[in-house]
């Protein structure tokens, strides 16, 4: 099965479920779905980037600072989360991720999806998915902070990224 093929929970504006759909067929018709982020931190506590392959369905060859993807039908955003977080970094017996907040995203133009974001740390050695990942590494905040306006980043990534950021602030 493709991912285009992978079923998704619709959701309304308060996250309820309305439908299932296609992945393929969610993303056309620009029907608000279910996400899950996951920002990744090594034993220094350094951040887990990398770019997308060309390949992928949404924002190919772009850069995230969090791994992550889809909640599918049925599955609760912790399970997507643990499973997400294991696929794209490529271990097993990850702790389970912490969930920080949620939060609806909108670009606009008619792409909505909640949006749960969470924090783990990997202290594991990490073999990303060469179907996901075309480059990774463990960058500071500081290298990340810098590279903010050199590198193409996934915009819900990035919106996700700045909410993060303020939501620390906070504390």
């Amino acid at each position: 099965m493709s991912s285009a093929d992978e079923i998704l929970d619709i959701v309304d504006e308060n996250d309820e479920i309305i439908g299932q759909s296609p992945r393929g067929e969610a993303y056309a018709r620009g029907l608000r779905h279910r996400c899950v982020f996951i920002e990744a931190r090594d034993a220094r506590g350094r951040l887990f980037v990398h770019r997308r392959t060309p390949t992928k369905l949404v924002f190919p060859s772009f850069y995230d600072m969090f791994v992550g993807g889809v909640v599918g039908a049925g599955e609760s955003y912790d399970d997507a989360a643990l499973r997400e977080a294991e696929e794209e970094l490529g271990v097993s017996g990850l702790p389970r991720p912490t969930l920080l907040f949620k939060f609806l995203y909108d670009d606009g133009a008619g792409a909505s999806w909640w949006s749960a974001v969470y924090e783990v740390r990997c202290e594991l050695p990490v073999n990303p998915q060469v179907e996901e990942v075309a480059w990774h590494d463990f960058l500071t905040d500081d290298e990340v902070e810098r590279r903010l306006e050199e590198w193409t980043w996934v915009p819900d990534g990035l919106a996700a990224y700045e909410r993060l950021t303020d939501y620390r602030a906070m504390d």
